[in-house]
């Protein structure tokens, strides 16, 4: 296929995904999610994993009916939500502005 009869966006699309700038952002994503994506599930198989096997532990009261279990529980959906809150103010921060330049890039827009 000759250049002249490609897909004009086609074109643009690749242009984007090859370059340094999409490289950056694809990189500076990656190291901040695949970490942060590991250090949840090593505490969420920590929690499944005593609760499987450390019943006396997970079992200990901690006031009236209150166990570790259940802290360790309630922990998880505290992380869940800490860990979106603080990957929302981080892409606000260092991804949304320089992938908003890309979308300009590629739908040709004004930057």
């Amino acid at each position: 296929m000759s250049e002249s009869t490609r897909d004009p966006e086609l074109t643009t699309y690749r242009d984007v995904q090859i370059s340094p700038d999409f490289s950056e952002l694809r990189r500076r994503f990656r190291r901040f999610v695949f970490p942060m994506t590991a250090l949840f599930l090593v505490w969420y198989f920590v929690y499944v994993l005593l609760a499987d096997y450390a019943h006396g532990f997970m079992s200990h009261k901690i006031g009236g009916n209150i166990t570790v279990a259940l802290l360790f529980g309630l922990g998880q959906f505290v992380s869940t939500f800490a860990i979106t809150m603080i990957y929302v103010r981080w892409a606000d921060r260092r991804i949304d502005p320089d992938a908003e330049k890309l979308r300009h890039q590629i739908e040709g827009a004004p930057q």
